[in-house]
C-alpha cells in the first residue's frame, strides 16, 4: 500500500478540501497522513479512514508562526516514512520540497489558492515578494501539480512551464428532501476576513426583509460584531462562528440564500472558485455571487446566481429579486440542484484517483 503524506497549516477539523481529498484516497487503497496544525481553540479531531496528525506551535500568526510551524514540519517529515509527498499552497512546499528531495521521493504540488495574489498579502510589498520568490525556486522544481480551477492552473503553467491538472472542490452529491424555508435568512459560509463583502452585507440588511447568519471566523470578526451594534440590527444578523461539516451543511441547507461577494484585490480573488460556490449549490439555494470569470462561466451554463459587484445597491437589488419573486427562487433552487448531480465529488475524485496512481 503506497502511503501519501499532505501537509496543511490550516486546521484539520474545519478542513473540509483535505477531508474530501485524504478520504477519497483512502477509499482507493492509499495509506493516507494528513499533516496540520494545532491551535489553542481546536477542536480533538474525528476519526477518519486516514491519519491525521496536528504540530503545535507556539506562535499562532505572523512570519514567527510560519518560521516554526515550517520548522517543525521539517523535522515531523525527516522522520516519516512516504511515497508521495504533497504540499498544499506555497506556506508548506519548503520543508516539503527538501524532505522530498532527500528521501528522493515524488513531490506534488496542490494549489488551493493563486497565493502571491492573496488579498492578505497583494497589498504588503515585502512579503508578497517574498511569496513570489518562494513560488519562482520551487514550482518549477515540483513532479506534479495541480489546482482548483482552469484559470490558475493557466497562470501557473505559463509561468513554470509545469502541467497542472484541473480538480475542483466540490462537494458529495447527496439526495436530500428541501426544507421548508421557515425563516428567511442570508447564510455566508467561510472565513471572516477582509475583502470577503461582508461589511457591506451587514448595511444592506437595513433595508432587505429577511435574516443574515456569518458561519466561520476570522480577522474581522470582532469588527464585523461592533458594526452590527452600531446598525442596531442584533436582531437581524447571527454569529454562530466556527460551526462543525455536519452543522453547516443543515443551516446552508435552510437558508433562503448565499452569499459569496469579493472585492477585487489581487489574482487569488479574482481567479477564485469558492467552496462555498459550489456549497451553497448542492443545498439547492440561489446565491448572490461575484461577477469573476469562473463564477461567471458556471452560472453562464447552469443559472444559479445573481452575479454583482461589490456594490451596496446592486447587493440589495440581488436579494431583493429573489424575496419578491417566489417563482425566480424556485426556478435557480432547482438549477443548482441540477447542477450538483453534475458538478460533484464522486466524478470529481476520480481525476484525483487516476491523478495519484499514475504517479505511482
Amino acid at each position: 500500500m503506497k502511503k501519501i503524506v499532505f501537509t496543511v497549516t490550516s486546521d484539520l477539523s474545519f478542513d473540509q478540501r483535505m477531508d474530501r481529498i485524504c478520504q477519497a484516497l483512502a477509499d482507493n487503497g492509499f495509506d493516507v497522513l494528513l499533516i496540520g496544525r494545532r491551535k489553542k481553540a481546536s477542536l480533538p479531531l474525528r476519526s477518519k479512514a486516514y491519519k491525521q496528525e496536528r504540530i503545535h506551535c507556539f506562535f499562532e500568526k505572523g512570519k514567527l508562526f510560519y518560521l516554526e510551524y515550517n520548522l517543525r514540519l521539517f523535522f515531523k517529515l525527516l522522520f516519516t516514512s512516504f511515497d508521495i509527498l504533497c504540499a498544499i499552497d506555497l506556506d508548506t512546499i519548503i520543508p516539503a520540497y527538501v524532505s522530498a528531495r532527500l528521501k528522493k521521493k515524488p513531490l506534488v504540488y496542490d494549489a488551493h489558492e493563486y497565493f502571491p495574489e492573496m488579498i492578505e498579502v497583494v497589498n504588503r510589498p515585502v512579503v508578497k515578494k517574498i511569496w513570489e520568490t518562494v513560488e519562482r525556486l520551487f514550482v518549477p522544481r515540483v513532479s506534479y501539480a495541480y489546482t482548483v480551477n482552469e484559470s490558475i492552473g493557466k497562470i501557473l503553467e505559463e509561468k513554470y512551464k509545469v502541467p497542472f491538472e484541473v480538480i475542483r472542490n466540490v462537494p458529495v452529491h447527496e439526495e436530500f428532501e428541501v426544507p421548508e424555508k421557515k425563516e428567511k435568512y442570508i447564510v455566508y459560509a467561510g472565513v471572516v476576513n477582509v475583502g470577503r463583502g461582508l461589511e457591506e452585507l451587514i448595511c444592506a440588511m437595513k433595508q432587505l426583509d429577511c435574516k443574515l447568519i456569518i458561519c466561520g471566523h476570522g480577522d474581522i470578526y470582532d469588527e464585523l460584531i461592533e458594526l452590527v451594534n452600531e446598525q442596531q440590527l442584533q436582531s437581524k444578523v447571527k454569529f454562530y462562528g466556527y460551526v462543525q461539516p455536519d452543522e453547516l451543511k443543515q443551516v446552508i441547507r435552510k437558508a433562503f440564500l448565499g452569499y459569496l461577494v469579493l472585492k477585487e484585490a489581487g489574482l487569488s480573488y479574482y481567479y477564485s472558485l469558492a467552496n462555498k460556490f459550489f456549497d451553497y449549490m448542492h443545498a439547492g439555494i440561489p446565491q448572490i455571487t461575484v461577477d469573476f470569470p469562473e463564477y461567471r462561466q458556471i452560472n453562464e451554463q447552469y443559472h444559479i446566481a445573481k452575479l454583482v459587484r461589490l456594490d451596496l445597491k446592486e447587493i440589495i437589488d440581488a436579494i431583493n429579486s429573489f424575496l419578491e419573486n417566489e417563482e425566480l427562487h424556485k426556478q435557480y433552487s432547482a438549477n443548482a440542484i441540477k447542477a450538483s448531480k453534475e458538478l460533484n465529488w464522486q466524478l470529481e475524485s476520480q481525476k484525483l484517483v487516476a491523478f495519484y496512481k499514475n504517479i505511482i
